[in-house]
């Protein structure tokens, strides 16, 4: 291979590794959960995670309404903007149409 091109390869793969670490992650909404939210909701992100398919939670979130919806089922929560995408993904990762249970 030439130059050019092993450079380019190493590009495409730093890119790749770069993105995925930069993208929102289930188990670090799972936590925020359990910090975070758990208390106000008074119960397990299981139950938090049901109350919709993952068809219906990623309209939520991509309507923008995450954050009111997240209130919704949960009275007096304030969900910060830096929590959203993450506690998105533990809700997608564990919708009632999932098949998966988190241990929360």
């Amino acid at each position: 291979m030439t130059k050019m091109t092993k450079l380019a390869l190493a590009a495409l793969l730093g890119m790749a590794v770069l993105s995925t670490t930069a993208s929102a992650n289930p188990n670090k909404g799972k936590k925020i959960y359990m910090k975070k939210m758990k208390a106000k909701c008074g119960f397990s992100g299981a139950k938090f995670a049901t109350k919709h398919t993952q068809d219906e939670w990623e309209k939520i979130k991509n309507a923008g309404k995450f954050a009111g919806e997240a209130a919704k089922i949960c009275p007096g929560l304030k969900l910060k903007e830096k929590y959203i995408n993450d506690v998105y993904d533990f809700a997608h990762e564990y919708a009632s149409d999932s098949g998966n249970v988190p241990s929360c």
